[in-house]
């Protein structure tokens, strides 16, 4: 069986994927699965940039598809903050309590209709002969006034549905999947997986 290796370690991210990808004749691995560790710098300036410079790291130290997501969450109200730094917003090793913590302190006094936002999703595919595809989707809502829920992780109790009325963390997990900037991105990178004959062409879908 062919093997896609997700350029990752987080678990909970892994079991999206997981539930997501299931039935492509595919192994899926995190990269820690798979035995790579390498030094990655995520230096881009968007999420499509940081997702293929992970894929491309990983892909150095295996003859497998290599993908890689590069998510956020953006705040119209903040200039689009935390964005491609929201897993670095206010240090790595900080709780995702503060940091929702601080984002709706920040936000105190701004009316529901200003206070839209989304989570982003950019799907890296690096393939064994050296074609690449990015897939890009997004989950809209509005930031809310407190944390609520406990499914998801990271910012998911603090962005609110209006389609569910409920925060990202109050849905079920299949719900979110359904929903999610990254079901939607890794939906689409499941078509071109699933059409995978090692004749596409080379292409960077955005």
């Amino acid at each position: 069986m062919q093997k896609i290796i997700f350029a990752t370690g987080n678990k909970d991210k892994m079991r999206e994927i997981r539930m997501i990808m299931e039935g492509l004749p595919y192994e899926i691995l995190s990269m820690k699965e798979a035995g790579i560790n390498p030094e990655i710098v995520e230096d881009g300036k968007t999420f499509a940039e940081n997702a293929l410079i992970k894929a491309r790291e990983v892909a150095k130290y295996c003859d497998a598809i290599v993908l890689a997501d590069d998510s956020g969450l953006e705040i119209d109200a903040l200039n689009k903050e935390p964005g491609i730094y929201s897993a670095r917003y206010m240090g790595e090793d900080t709780s995702y309590h503060i940091k929702n913590a601080n984002l709706i302190s920040r936000l105190e006094g701004v009316a529901d209709e200003d206070r839209t936002a989304r989570f982003v999703c950019a799907v890296a595919a690096v393939f064994p002969d050296g074609r690449e595809e990015v897939k890009i989707a997004t989950m809209e809502g509005r930031i809310g006034y407190e944390e609520k829920g406990e499914n998801g992780f990271g910012y998911d109790p603090i962005l609110f549905i209006p389609e569910f009325g409920c925060m990202s963390a109050e849905l079920s997990p299949e719900q979110k999947n359904a929903i999610s900037h990254r079901g939607k991105a890794l939906r689409m990178m499941r078509e071109c997986l699933g059409n995978n004959d090692g004749k596409e062409e080379n292409s960077n879908n955005q």
